[in-house]
C-alpha cells in the first residue's frame, strides 16, 4: 500500500479484545503493524530478519528478550536488533505498534505461535 495521496490517516485506537494482526501502512523503507493482544495471550519466542520496534499504544505487555524480561507500559517502545529471540505476553488488553524493516513480511508476524 502505497501513497496515492499526499497523506494517510489511520486509527490505532480499535477497541477489540480478540487477537488481531493488521499490516496498517507500508512504503519502500519499511512496515507498521497493528497487533491486538488480548490479556494473558503470548507471541511464543520468534525472531526477525531486520530490526525491529515494539512501542504499546495501550495496555501493557512484557516483553521477553535473551532471558530478560522487559515490562513495557503505554507509550513505551523498545528497539531490538536483527535475529534476536523474543516473545510477548499481554498483562492487559493491549494495542501494539510493530515496526518492521521492508524485508520482512506480515506473513511471519502472523505466522508466529500465540498460546
Amino acid at each position: 500500500m502505497f501513497f496515492k495521496t499526499l497523506y494517510e490517516i489511520r486509527n490505532w485506537n480499535e477497541s477489540s479484545n480478540e487477537l488481531k494482526i493488521t499490516a496498517l501502512y507500508e512504503d519502500e523503507n519499511n512496515k507498521e503493524i497493528q497487533i491486538i493482544l488480548p490479556k494473558g495471550k503470548m507471541m511464543n519466542d520468534h525472531s526477525a530478519p531486520g530490526s525491529i520496534i515494539v512501542q504499546v499504544l495501550k495496555g501493557e505487555i512484557d516483553f521477553g528478550i535473551e532471558g530478560a524480561n522487559v515490562n513495557l507500559k503505554e507509550l513505551m517502545s523498545i528497539k531490538v536488533a536483527a535475529n534476536i529471540t523474543h516473545n510477548l505476553v499481554a498483562k492487559e488488553d493491549s494495542i501494539i505498534r510493530l515496526s518492521l524493516a521492508k524485508n520482512d513480511s506480515v506473513n511471519r508476524v502472523k505466522s508466529v505461535k500465540i498460546n
